[in-house]
């Protein structure tokens, strides 16, 4: 029933209605006509900002289990009602278009004020957020193809934002292509550094101010090989002459054609204070509700302008690459250079091998593995509660055990004497036959891992995953089995080292298990974002784990980012070569509102400033 007419209802029925008929009337209205109906009178306006209302709006509109809480941090339900519908960043205010291809990646500044952007175009660009127009400009590209390489494909800045890594596909002899890093300062975009990163889809990161981790992979067998993780200096300086510029921090095994992908740094603190608290219990006891379903369709919400007013608020041998393009990275078919791609060459080189043949090769692998890893120290990495000032950096990284495609997260412990290229390299403390290290733990996603992102507090671990068969059976490691067209976002806690919730679902990706890429989610401290194959951007509520916006864009979305000192601000980039700027209704609105006029003082203060500005005249003209 419109306001409107409701008012015409209720003022034929006498001036004054009892409270409770008017709340009983406001249940069956939706929220904007109870904003609306709420300006008629103070008598409305009052029961208009009932908890009970709104309550009960927030899990009818939001369509939320009962069992969920509130957020803890809420002070109200109409203001929690009002934070998921009015400060999603989904209102489209800007489109740059400086990229002539596909935008492959995004990456924000640590303050916020800056962010770089990774595309096939081969540039890495750099780019303002804090015009006082409020518009995004592009400060700096850097093109790479005069280093040789295909493209640029991920970009991070340090600590402190003085330098930038930018990772990209490197063009090697005979079409074969490997990656590299580069490092370039912010203070004048001079080049620092560069660091082969072997296969390209490792990525690299930082580990500090000063030091990056970047892989390199070793062929033993068809499918077999090992990866090695190497501490880089970002640059060398004139002190460190006698330091290692660089020093090898691990040795894994990889069978199955399987290697180690997608490094990242998580620098867990003792999560006293936790950006994410959830009741895990009632969580789960929705679930059940919900009789264990397992096609979970999240809600999208249409996220309008709110009635209401505001509240005051290589160095290895020619011809020898990578085994895929883009299995995580860009994909085979996405490749504009025509390299080889370097899953073909191992399937190639096992045409001629029997499946027996390979079975044996595994186990042979495995035995060698199990006579020659270094043992892992369990009281390094077990979920238990650190000592008083402690922190863990952990090493996570994709990996796999039955097929050459990711479904596990690796995670490694560093110690401290092993973030700096200081001290004894790699192997110094071991016996001559210890030939690998063992992974501190690892985490089965049944599925294709095909991106990964961090919480702002470095607690929690989102996936995207697309997942196999339930009870599927692998036979042939070259062939893993179909996956969904559905992708799984899963939240693992890095604090107990389990997959904590049900994973969230909205998003879709449609190329087939040999040719999936990379698609890129962010977290901020209440939302987080990912991409899609179908042409749209994702963003949830953490804690409540509901999809709240689709961003559109033209073509596939590979990568999205918050800003951190503003979550109501988005970025996401597309194979359209566009970057689009999202921003939250309130935000928009704020920005388009007129300036509001100085209030007037007080008599008394205005009085005593006159009085000093007449005095303060009289003494520049010398009276007393």
């Amino acid at each position: 029933m419109p306001s409107n007419i409701l008012k015409d209802v209720i003022m034929e029925c006498g001036p004054i209605l009892p409270d409770s008929l008017v709340l009983e009337i406001f249940l069956r209205l939706p929220h904007d006509a109870v904003l609306r109906a709420g300006l008629t009178c103070r008598q409305w306006l009052a029961v208009s900002r009932d908890e009970f209302l709104w309550r009960e709006l927030f899990y009818s509109y939001y369509r939320i289990p009962r069992s969920v809480p509130r957020h803890p941090a809420a002070v109200s339900w109409h203001r929690e009602f009002k934070r998921l519908f009015d400060c999603i960043p989904c209102v489209e205010v800007q489109t740059l278009r400086e990229h002539s291809d596909q935008v492959l990646h995004l990456a924000f500044s640590h303050r916020g004020h800056r962010f770089s952007s990774c595309s096939k175009d081969c540039t890495v660009k750099l780019w303002d957020t804090e015009r006082p127009d409020g518009n995004i400009s592009l400060v700096h590209s850097s093109s790479m193809r005069q280093f040789n390489w295909g493209y640029t494909q991920f970009s991070q800045f340090n600590a402190d934002d003085s330098l930038l890594l930018v990772s990209g596909v490197y063009l090697g002899p005979h079409h074969s292509s490997s990656g590299e890093i580069a490092v370039i300062s912010l203070e004048n975009y001079t080049l620092l550094s560069r660091v082969r990163n072997k296969p390209y889809d490792v990525f690299g990161c930082w580990l500090n101010e000063t030091h990056l981790i970047s892989g390199n992979l070793h062929w033993i067998g068809n499918m077999t090989s090992c990866s090695v993780l190497w501490l880089n200096k970002a640059f060398q300086d004139i002190e460190s002459e006698n330091v290692n510029v660089v020093k090898r921090l691990f040795k894994i095994q990889n069978i199955n054609a399987s290697t180690i992908r997608t490094v990242m740094v998580a620098h867990c603190r003792r999560h006293d204070n936790p950006d994410l608290v959830l009741d895990y219990e009632a969580q789960s006891q929705a679930q059940r509700q919900k009789g264990q379903q397992r096609q979970h369709q999240p809600l999208l919400f249409d996220l309008g302008t709110s009635g209401s007013e505001e509240e005051d608020e290589e160095e290895e041998e020619e011809g020898e690459c990578q085994r895929q393009a883009r299995c995580q990275g860009p994909s085979t078919a996405r490749l504009s250079q025509s390299t080889i791609s370097p899953l073909e060459q191992v399937i190639q080189s096992c045409k001629n091998l029997s499946l027996r043949d390979l079975e044996i090769e595994t186990q042979v692998a495995q035995m060698m593995g199990r006579a020659h890893t270094k043992a892992p120290d369990s009281s390094l990495i077990e979920p238990s509660e650190p000592v008083e000032g402690e922190d863990k950096t952990y090493l996570l990284f994709t990996t796999g055990s039955l097929t050459y495609s990711p479904h596990q997260i690796g995670i490694k412990l560093i110690k401290p004497d092993q973030m700096t290229t200081s001290g004894p390299v790699l192997g110094e403390e071991r016996s001559s036959d210890e030939f690998f290290d063992s992974l501190d733990h690892v985490i089965d996603i049944h599925g294709h891992i095909i991106g990964m992102g961090l919480s702002p507090d470095h607690r929690y671990l989102y996936v995207n995953s697309r997942a196999w068969p339930a009870g599927c059976v692998i036979s042939d490691p070259m062939f893993p089995p179909p996956i969904a067209e559905e992708i799984d976002l899963h939240v693992i806690d890095l604090k107990s080292l389990r997959e904590e919730r049900r994973s969230l679902r909205a998003h879709r990706a449609f190329t087939p298990n040999d040719e999936c890429f990379f698609i890129f989610l962010d977290v901020s401290r209440d939302f987080v974002a990912s991409g899609a194959e179908d042409k749209h951007g994702y963003i949830w509520d953490r804690h409540y784990n509901i999809c709240l916006a689709r961003l559109a864009h033209d073509d596939v979305v590979n990568s999205v980012a918050f800003s951190p000192a503003d979550q109501e601000l988005l970025l996401s980039a597309s194979d359209d070569s566009t970057i689009k700027v999202w921003r939250s209704p309130r935000m928009v609105r704020l920005a388009q509102a007129p300036a509001r006029p100085p209030r007037p003082r007080g008599l008394l203060s205005s009085w005593l400033s006159r009085n000093k500005n007449s005095t303060s005249a009289n003494s520049v003209n010398g009276k007393p």
